[in-house]
């Protein structure tokens, strides 16, 4: 369950019985009521190891009639008692079950739709990597969170924080928390302590979000508040003096439970391999819920979280025989960073009725970013780095985001539609205040550094050197329609406001607006078997103007897909296999005028496409043998450019990427929640940058783990790395700032749930 609501009424299911209502309270709780006509109903509630949860229900007048049961797929952590049967004969049977989603397998996402639909009804390739799966793989950021995703890959960690920023299917990606919109660059801070599950959308997706980059969403869903009690109390420490601590509360504030509340804080310290570096990484994030009504609630919630490494890691220069610097030595001298966000808002939800729901969010994002650091500019014969100079810079970062929208749910004749309309906006605000010079810092060898020199003080007060403000407003209209039960029909549109005003004296203002559709088809021929096809498109406003002053036009993503899902052994196994082709077009390329190209002009001429075929699998294959994986072949490609030759492979896109993660764990006797998990990530050779003048050596990444979990106990030893490769997870900036992959680190987690 995503936790978004939904009623389910079955009118008369049983002879004797009325009505079953089944209502979602949050993500993890339902309650499920049972209305007998003359008499109470007989219920039965129960645990089978194939299915999970049982709720059997027959009258008093069947009841010596095998029930039908209908099947809750969850793992009861609390059940509420049954209450006594009252006087009357048609009081309901209420009962409340309390679970976590348990497995690797996610049936519902939100990101696509706007709406909790099932993947398989859903036209475009999506993939969820639920709590579990970050939980066996201990996953510390976004980055090795998506890791299980076909065809999407590491493009850069902003100074090894733990956010940073990835590509899919060969362009860049745009980040949203719970579906609203963050800022790329301001989400380095994003706390990992927070998050429920991680939803990838993939291909354009301006027809919801607006402004977007054609490569996808990465949508973080956050824990939510409960309505029963939650208590978990954990220790992780690990190699490279690596230590966190946590806590996770949560539970209702009153008896009625008309007030839940979550309450999250984790502390991280150490773990940064090179010389020197201690990062830190601080979260504190309360929410609160009121459920102001049967049918409205009010979340209101805080996120306070910090990046602070003095010295941070950092990025390395790339050898000319491909190879590393040791894997201890810190390239610098000083690389002080100082990343702090607030994040805070409300979500409002109220229906009107059970096929009506009204939706309000506010989300803002203050964010400041420190940076002072020095750096270096070439490397001397493979040994020492040399002609550096230092950098400072202050960062404020102020985004704000609000959303109103309408679901509904109605029939024209057999027809049924799920609509939704909508209105969004979002007002940023980036100053930046830097200074850049020279120095006298002598040569730093890689092989022998020596750090004892004088380092350069940095001023107080810098004064400001850009500011540009963004504001955008957008429409949205959406249907999911079903003609019959195996044919439905996903249709949308989007029409964007963007302007944007860059400079402090003399800002340029850019006005740009655009219509952003999608369609999409799904036929399913078996109750395990989904056929769909789709065509979206992106937009993303471009910064700059050609020589005759004319504002650039946004860039342009366009993608065809088509694809088949399937489920096996009973819906616990899903596989999704996409074919497509993605195309950017309005980049921007030098002048083809070499007068004009060298001041710095520009025309929007160039093209990108991306081809490939993806596969990802998840689920269990047997009691206790759980698996996800993934497989992409990727053609990343220039298809027109003045500067770069036409068929030159995109930036750090390889053709070939795979993974697997695995886990068993033992169901019956005395080893009963012992397991063991393994995981394989394979990335292939990629190109260092678009003129493809340097590669990137493939690499094969094995991660292992081992754990136990039985009443509320969890322990587990995670290793990745295992057999301490030495490799390259993305180019940073050409072959002098290469992003390297953490060599063997082994971690130990104990926590405790009650």
């Amino acid at each position: 369950m995503s936790g978004e609501a939904f009623i389910f009424r079955s009118e008369k299911p049983l002879a004797g019985i009325i009505e079953i209502t089944v209502v979602n309270i949050d993500a993890n709780t339902i309650r499920v009521t049972v209305v007998g006509e003359k008499a109470l109903p007989v219920v039965e509630l129960f645990d089978d190891d194939n299915v999970g949860l049982v709720f059997g229900i027959t009258s008093q007048a069947t009841a010596t009639q095998p029930p039908e049961t209908p099947t809750a797929q969850q793992k009861p952590a609390t059940e509420a008692p049954q209450e006594k049967p009252a006087a009357q004969q048609d009081d309901p049977i209420e009962l409340v079950v309390t679970g976590e989603q348990d497995g690797y397998r996610a049936p519902n996402a939100s990101t696509a739709t706007r709406t909790d639909t099932p993947i398989r009804d859903i036209p475009q390739s999506i993939q969820v990597i639920p709590q579990e799966v970050l939980r066996d793989r201990n996953v510390r950021s976004v980055t090795q969170a998506v890791e299980t995703v076909s065809g999407v890959v590491d493009n850069f960690a902003f100074y090894n924080s733990p956010s940073g920023n990835r590509l899919i299917r060969g362009f860049d990606q745009q980040t949203l928390r719970n579906g609203l919109s963050e800022r790329n660059d301001t989400s380095t801070t994003s706390p990992f302590a927070t998050i429920e599950q991680v939803e990838v959308l993939k291909g354009p997706a301006s027809v919801l979000f607006g402004s977007t980059e054609p490569g996808g969403i990465i949508n973080i869903v956050t824990k939510q508040p409960l309505s029963e009690p939650y208590y978990r109390l954990a220790l992780e420490v690990g190699n490279f003096g690596l230590y966190q601590p946590s806590i996770d509360l949560s539970g209702p504030l009153t008896t009625d439970k008309s007030v839940l509340y979550r309450f999250i804080a984790a502390y991280q310290g150490g773990g940064g391999f090179q010389d020197f570096t201690y990062p830190e990484n601080t979260t504190i994030a309360p929410s609160i819920t009121f459920k102001l009504g049967d049918r409205t609630n009010l979340n209101l919630f805080y996120e306070y979280s910090r990046y602070f490494a003095n010295p941070t890691v950092y990025d390395v220069p790339l050898l000319s025989d491909g190879s590393l610097p040791p894997a201890s030595f810190f390239p610098n001298y000083l690389a002080l960073v100082d990343f702090v966000s607030h994040r805070f808002g409300y979500t409002l939800n109220h229906e009107f009725n059970d096929n009506l729901q009204l939706r309000n969010n506010l989300a803002i994002n203050l964010a400041t970013q420190l940076r002072n650091e020095t750096y270096y500019l070439d490397l001397l014969n493979d040994r020492a780095l040399t002609g550096f100079g230092y950098f400072g810079g202050n960062y404020n970062d102020n985004n704000y985001f609000g959303q109103i929208d309408l679901v509904g749910k109605f029939k024209t004749g057999s027809i049924s539609h799920q609509l939704v309309a909508g209105f969004d906006f979002n007002r940023n605000i980036f100053d930046v205040s830097t200074f850049d010079q020279a120095t006298n810092l002598p040569d730093l060898d890689i092989f022998n550094p020596n750090y004892n020199v004088t380092k350069p003080e940095f001023p107080e007060t810098i004064p400001p050197t850009s500011l540009t403000i963004s504001q955008s407003y957008g429409v949205y209209l959406q249907d999911q329609i079903a003609f019959t039960e195996n044919l439905k029909l996903l249709i949308g549109g989007r029409y964007d406001w963007v302007s944007t005003k860059d400079g402090i004296d003399d800002p340029v203002e850019n006005n740009d607006s655009a219509f952003s559709p999608r369609i999409g088809l799904v036929y399913q021929p078996s109750q395990n078997v989904s056929l769909y096809t789709s065509y979206s498109q992106s937009f993303r406003p471009t910064v700059g103007r050609n020589p005759d002053n004319i504002p650039f036009v946004p860039s342009r993503g366009t993608q065809y897909e088509v694809g088949v899902k399937t489920d096996f052994f009973d819906g616990k196994l899903s596989t999704t296999l996409a074919a497509y082709t993605l195309t950017k077009t309005n980049v921007t390329t030098p002048d083809p005028n070499p007068a004009l190209a060298v001041q710095g002009f520009q025309v929007q001429l160039g093209e990108q496409r991306s081809r490939g075929i993806e596969l990802d699998v998840a689920g269990e294959l047997l009691p206790g043998w759980k698996i996800i994986a993934s497989y992409a072949l990727t053609d990343a490609e220039v298809t027109a450019d003045n500067a770069i030759p036409v068929g030159n492979q995109l930036k750090n896109v390889p053709q070939n990427q795979a993974s697997l993660w695995t886990t068993y764990e033992i169901q019956k006797g005395d080893l009963k929640g012992l397991g063991f998990g393994l995981g394989l990530f394979y990335v292939g050779e990629r190109q260092g940058n678009l003129e493809n003048s340097f590669q990137i050596k493939d690499y094969l990444r094995t991660d292992a783990a081992l754990y136990y979990r039985r009443n509320g106990f969890n322990a587990a030893i995670n290793v990745r790395n295992l057999f301490n490769i030495d490799y390259v997870s993305a180019v940073n900036f050409g072959s002098l700032y290469v992003q390297r992959g953490a060599p063997f680190t082994i971690t130990g987690s104990i926590s405790w749930e009650f």
